[in-house]
């Protein structure tokens, strides 16, 4: 079975920026269910599919597959809207890549750093540029994001 641990936290400045340019992510849910989603997304010329559990605590299960573009654009047209868009950054430090996630559209303004881990008790070093852990508060979660943008908060 395929599991992710991941820990996400507020990002405090554009510090992170430096040198990297960021890869547009578009992606939506054609199901949001706390206890199971199922997203769409586009990256570049390919699409995927994911199939994620529920969360406990920093852990789901996830199942994630390659689709042609061409079908994932298709299957965003029958998603919840609005779709999350946004910029992907990936920046190494102390050893890890963390993704920084700068939404756009109705989420403008939200940043956020992700980290995949392969334990929860795993102990990492934050960047500078990191600020409060966000884990545990579903608002974040990006299936979330789509019903209930950061605009509207």
């Amino acid at each position: 079975m395929a599991r992710e641990i991941e820990r996400k936290f507020l990002v405090l400045n554009d510090d992170f920026k430096k040198g990297t340019n960021g890869i547009l992510y578009r992606q939506g849910y054609l199901c949001a269910d706390p206890k199971r989603t199922v997203r769409v997304r586009t990256v570049g010329n390919t699409g995927y599919l994911t199939i994620k559990g529920a969360s406990k605590g920093a852990a789901r299960t996830e199942f994630e597959y390659s689709i042609p573009k061409e079908d994932a654009e298709e299957l965003l047209l029958l998603c919840e809207t609005p779709l999350i868009e946004k910029y992907r950054y990936f920046i190494s430090y102390k050893g890890y890549t963390w993704e920084v996630d700068e939404f756009l559209g109705e989420n403008k303004g939200l940043v956020i750093a992700e980290i995949e881990l392969e334990s929860e008790t795993q102990e990492i070093e934050l960047p500078p540029w990191v600020g409060a852990e966000v884990t545990s508060d579903p608002r974040y979660y990006n299936s979330s994001l789509a019903r209930f943008p950061f605009s509207r908060w």
